[in-house]
């Protein structure tokens, strides 16, 4: 074991200089909190950006990218960048917005690339931009439980309504309804006397336009994750995070965290699932076309429908002009479109964190360790060898996540199904770059709905299988408690 340690350590150290790692375990957790372990500084490998860390922090592409590429970078951000139009219009490489959609750029939700926050009021005193809700019913039949079963559709799309609801419509069309929040606040109180109010959020839709919908209506709510470090997390191997599932709890520790398994629609088979709120994506192509059909209403190779999410009965919606040109390859985001902006999303760098060699941070990451966090937070990985993303490849990253699904409890639940993921469980969200979201967004609400309006709200809101390490936090001393918020605030 020790000459195996050491090993680790002589690879790490190279990493830092060379830019890259072989494909050795890093599932080894520090004991010594004494000094920052190797490459910390560096979350995102030789692709750590050492820019400002100001409001831009998260726009900055991969730092080992070369010049060429950082010029698809640049193109590919003013794609994520771009406001579309609705059909027809003289723009046709910019047309085909909705008719129905949440957004009319990519940027609008993921606001500087970061992350998204709840309305601070209901419509008409605020929107909803950055949140929105996911739809979906049980099945109806046998057939869509087939589909189900085979993991051919996450879910089932309300009849009426689709996947989404979308709050924003075209010129001569309606939107099919607002969400409404009301929050009811509830006391925790912590060892050493401090009580914390969590404000529990219920969620419904008014101004339903285009009739009722399906009786057995599941919504959930989704604010825009961040977009940093995504094409590293791509980058890490199936084996490494299968190395962390443990759906039956064989080792007893309460965490059973498991995959996502959904239809790769290029691959036409089952892949991993590793991106969105409940890794209901396999890879960033996917999860971008599927982005701009839910999201904006356009459509792509993955997505061809020139009508976005409108359904069968949205009758007006299908009847509406649609981008798809065959100019554009009868699409209206054509796959030099959609190579670019993943490309750019790929590459939207992690920033370089400071202060990792600091009394009270290292104090604060030995809290996080002593609470059981890693077990779900797996704080490093070694990249793949993926020479067509050279950025990306065989590097030492440290983004605090397994990827996996876990029971959260009933507290965050949604009760809303998703592929393999139940109405409890949540993909573990990375942890990198945490702590400049004031900084970048202007706002410290977390959780998938941003419900949590600090740190230490967020962590309070944790159960099921995370509980035995909330109550260890819980029950920390004021000044070990300081110490954790101030190692995540340091991410």
């Amino acid at each position: 074991m020790r000459y195996f340690l050491i090993f680790v350590f002589l690879i790490a150290i190279v990493s830092i200089f060379t830019g890259s790692v072989d494909a050795v375990s890093t599932a080894v957790l520090s004991t010594d909190f004494s000094q920052p372990e190797p490459g910390e500084d560096h979350p995102g490998g030789a692709a750590t950006t050492f820019q400002a860390l100001d409001q831009n922090a998260f726009s900055h592409s991969s730092g080992n990218m070369d010049f060429e590429r950082k010029l698809d970078f640049r193109i590919g951000q003013a794609l994520f960048n771009r406001l579309w139009v609705s059909s027809p219009a003289s723009t046709q490489s910019a047309d085909g917005l909705g008719p129905l959609f949440n957004a009319r750029s990519c940027q609008r939700c993921h606001l500087k690339n970061g992350r998204g926050h709840p309305p601070r009021a209901n419509w008409p005193k605020d929107s909803a931009v950055s949140m929105f809700l996911r739809l979906s019913i049980p099945p109806q039949n046998e057939k869509q439980e087939q589909l189900l079963a085979e993991h051919r559709l996450n879910v089932i799309p309300d009849p009426t309504y689709g996947r989404q609801l979308q709050d924003l419509a075209i010129q001569g069309h309606k939107i099919e309804g607002r969400m409404h929040i009301e929050y009811q606040e509830f006391p925790v109180k912590l060892a050493g006397g401090e009580v914390v109010s969590l404000r529990k959020p219920t969620y419904s839709v008014t101004d339903w336009e285009y009739g009722p919908p399906h009786p057995e209506l599941l919504i959930s709510p989704r604010v825009a994750p961040p977009m940093i470090g995504l094409g590293l997390l791509e980058a890490i191997s199936v084996k490494d995070i299968l190395a962390n599932a443990d759906p039956d709890d064989q080792n007893g520790d309460g965490i059973s965290g498991r995959p996502n398994w959904v239809w790769g629609i290029a691959e036409q088979k089952l892949v991993l699932g590793r991106f969105g709120w409940k890794a209901g994506h396999p890879n960033l192509h996917q999860q971008e076309a599927g982005a701009f059909r839910g999201d904006i209403g356009i459509s792509s190779a993955l997505f061809p429908e020139g009508h976005g999410d409108c359904s069968e009965r949205q009758v007006e919606c299908l009847k509406a002009p649609s981008g798809n040109s065959p100019q554009y390859e009868n699409v209206e985001a054509p796959s030099k479109v959609m190579r670019l902006v993943t490309f750019f999303s790929r590459n939207v760098a992690v920033p370089a964190r400071k202060n990792a060699g600091k009394a009270e941070v290292l104090q604060g990451k030995k809290v996080f360790h002593q609470a059981g966090c890693p077990a779900c937070h797996v704080p490093k990985y070694v990249t793949s060898n993926w020479p067509q993303q050279p950025e990306q490849s065989s590097q030492l990253i440290w983004p605090y996540t397994d990827l996996l699904l876990h029971d959260m409890g009933e507290g965050l639940a949604d009760n809303r199904p998703e592929g393999v993921a139940n109405g409890q469980e949540w993909r573990t969200p990375p942890l990198w770059g945490i702590g400049l979201t004031k900084t970048v967004n202007g706002h410290t609400f977390f959780l998938h709905d941003g419900r949590a309006r600090n740190l230490l709200e967020a962590i309070l809101w944790h159960g099921g299988e995370a509980e035995e390490s909330k109550q260890k936090v819980i029950h920390l001393s004021p000044s070990e408690r300081q110490s954790l918020l101030t190692f995540l605030n340091s991410l």
